[in-house]
């Protein structure tokens, strides 16, 4: 199945590089843009079937709740009589019922409801999840929570342990464990090997021409990824298989991933890295700090070239990784079990750093830096460096 992904992007991308036309690639990149936003690979089965979340989005969770736990809306799915009803205070953000009619609309972000007119009264059936759920949030244009969707940015509001530990189906045990992650974290291996050490929700822009798009680097394109998480954390209809892991899952009788890797893939990495917003740095310092970068610092023996990263040539074993030693080790759960250097573009707006958020902020890590690889720093030269990196 991997190879057929392997096979559908390479097919992809000749078809724009040896005669395709530009409109064809536009083309992939508007289906993978409402793939990333609307497609749930079936998953259904995993979020009413079995963990029964429409049971508890229909008793329980309020447009209030929603935010609180980190759930998005989208403003531009609203209607104009829902926004001024928001505004004068006539729909109440503290029913359940408004939250299932959010859902009708399509605009809770990461979200896909079915709602069916039962004697008259909307109700919820089926509910499922998409890519935006994580790798998404809003501007929060209209109020906080509710604004213009930022596709590919991480929703480190969101608590998706929280979130799944709401479901019935869940042991008291395994709910203590979800409920511990905290927001803008997520354990993609939990479910596979039984341990809980959640690492940061990543950004999903930036990625043009970066092949190891991981913490730990263990596939060759973000098809990769997109697969094992459609299938085995979604829990979309299809297959994933992974040798490195002993791993073979397949859900359901019908792929409904693989077809909608390669357009799901052009449109993640159409998604550009946001520039630093205005007077969010010191003008004069990056130039200071890239020398810092380049020399003094050594981050760019590593963070090298146009995409601050040489994942593309080299992963490094655990000790190279200033989050390490852990326990469990992130790596050592991986297929890889080793880690790759993250890109830097839009590092300003990824907060916190490293893959288990150790490091609150940019100044965290470059005094974590400083300490560990015992750079010798002045405290100029440490400013500079983080003015040089919150202008990336």
């Amino acid at each position: 199945m991997i190879m057929a992904a392997a096979t559908l992007a390479a097919a992809a991308s000749t078809l724009v590089a040896c005669g395709g036309s530009d409109d064809d690639n536009d083309a992939l990149v508007t289906q993978g843009k409402q793939i990333f936003r609307f497609d749930t690979f079936g998953d259904e089965a995993k979020w009413t079937d079995t963990l029964r979340m429409h049971e508890v989005i229909s008793a329980a969770v309020d447009p209030s709740t929603a935010l609180s736990i980190g759930l998005k809306v989208d403003a531009e799915a609203l209607p104009a009589a829902v926004v001024q009803g928001i505004q004068n205070g006539s729909i109440d953000l503290h029913s359940p019922a408004t939250t299932i009619a959010l859902l009708k609309l399509d605009a809770v972000v990461g979200l896909k409801g079915t709602v069916e007119s039962v004697n008259g009264q909307d109700v919820l059936t089926r509910v499922g999840i998409t890519c935006a759920l994580c790798h998404s949030t809003v501007d929060d244009s209209f109020a906080p929570g509710i604004g213009k969707r930022l596709d590919g940015w991480p929703n480190r509001d969101l608590n998706p342990g929280a979130i799944i530990a709401l479901s019935p189906a869940i042991d008291a045990a395994t709910k203590a464990q979800l409920n511990a992650w905290g927001a803008g974290k997520y354990d993609p291996r939990f479910n596979i090997d039984g341990l809980s050490k959640p690492s940061v929700i990543p950004p999903a822009y930036g990625l043009e021409g970066v092949h190891r798009v991981t913490f730990t680097g263990d596939g060759t394109e973000l098809a990769y990824w997109n697969r094992y998480v459609a299938v085995t954390q979604m829990g979309g209809s299809g297959s994933f298989s992974e040798p490195r892991l002993g791993l073979s899952i397949t859900n359901g009788s019908v792929d409904l991933v693989t077809s909608k890797l390669p357009a799901l893939q052009a449109y993640q990495l159409s998604i550009a890295a946001p520039a630093a917003p205005a007077g969010s740095f010191d003008p004069a310092a990056p130039a200071r700090g890239q020398q810092v970068f380049a020399g003094a610092g050594g981050c760019a023996t590593c963070h090298s070239g146009a995409r601050f990263t040489d994942a593309n040539s080299t992963l490094h074993p655990p000790a190279d990784s200033v989050a390490e030693p852990e326990s469990p080790s992130y790596a050592s759960r991986s297929a890889s079990k080793l880690y790759r250097t993250s890109p830097l573009k839009g590092v300003w707006q990824h907060a916190p750093y490293f893959h288990d958020g150790s490091a609150a902020t940019l100044e965290d890590v470059v005094a974590t830096y400083n300490t560990r690889r015992s750079l010798g720093l002045s405290a100029s030269q440490a400013a500079d460096l983080v003015q040089y990196l919150k202008s990336l």
